[in-house]
């Protein structure tokens, strides 16, 4: 085990590879602006320290380099992810609901439940349940409760983590997408709804963050994991 305050300076990057004992999870690798030898190079640092690596917003070329290099890594394509799992992270007892308005927010819920599964997590799925039919997600609304938290996904309007937070009792950490016609302004729109959300107690992430809500999910379950196992 590496010292908290540990990196390793390959030139191209510091990587830190005490993170995992600061936070619990590994170094993420965020692939724009890389190129498949710096990423290869920062996930080989990675994979010596843990047996968990995960890269977001990957690209064709990434991917290729990695599956190269590395015979275990697996490329998301939809997600546009690569995960290897050498030594998975102990599986929490408590899941987390990763919920979609639409099928074309997909991407962003999909790159969410990547991270959630590769740290450890057990992921419930509810997709393509927004307001425009809000029968849909009243169908499901006891299987999201059962959830420790829950990740919302929506575009256009960005109305769906509202909904959610007035019927369930958990956390809700809402995730606005660049889905939309023009007056969507990339996701603004949506971002702004959901600042603006009249739903009690949900907390906003940048536009297509689906890995930043996932990440606090995933500490939110944890912590409640680990309340429930010392009780």
């Amino acid at each position: 085990m590496s010292e908290p305050s540990h990196f390793v300076d390959i030139g191209v990057a510091r990587v830190d590879v005490g993170r995992y004992d600061r936070c619990g999870f590994p170094e993420v690798i965020f692939g724009p602006g890389k190129t498949p030898q710096d990423v290869v190079a920062i996930a080989r640092m990675i994979l010596e320290q843990h047996g968990v690596l995960l890269i977001t917003r990957a690209s064709e070329e990434q991917s290729a380099a990695m599956r190269e290099t590395f015979a275990d890594a697996q490329f998301h394509d939809r997600a546009h992810c690569i995960t290897v799992e050498r030594e998975p992270l102990p599986k929490l007892e408590g899941t987390v609901a990763v919920v979609c308005a639409g099928t074309s927010d997909l991407p962003v819920a999909l790159e969410a439940v990547v991270t959630l599964e590769i740290f450890g997590n057990r992921v419930a799925k509810f997709f393509d349940v927004g307001v425009a039919g809000i029968h849909r997600l009243l169908a499901v609304r006891d299987q999201i409760e059962a959830c420790n938290a829950v990740v919302v996904v929506a575009g256009m309007e960005g109305a769906l983590p509202s909904a959610i937070a007035g019927l369930v009792s958990k956390p809700v950490v809402a995730v606005p997408t660049s889905v939309g016609y023009g007056a969507s302004f990339g996701g603004l729109a949506a971002l702004l709804g959901m600042l603006n959300s009249c739903g009690s107690g949900v907390t906003v992430v940048n536009i297509d963050n689906g890995f930043g809500a996932a990440y606090a999910a995933a500490t939110i379950n944890k912590l409640l994991s680990r309340t429930r196992a010392s009780e």
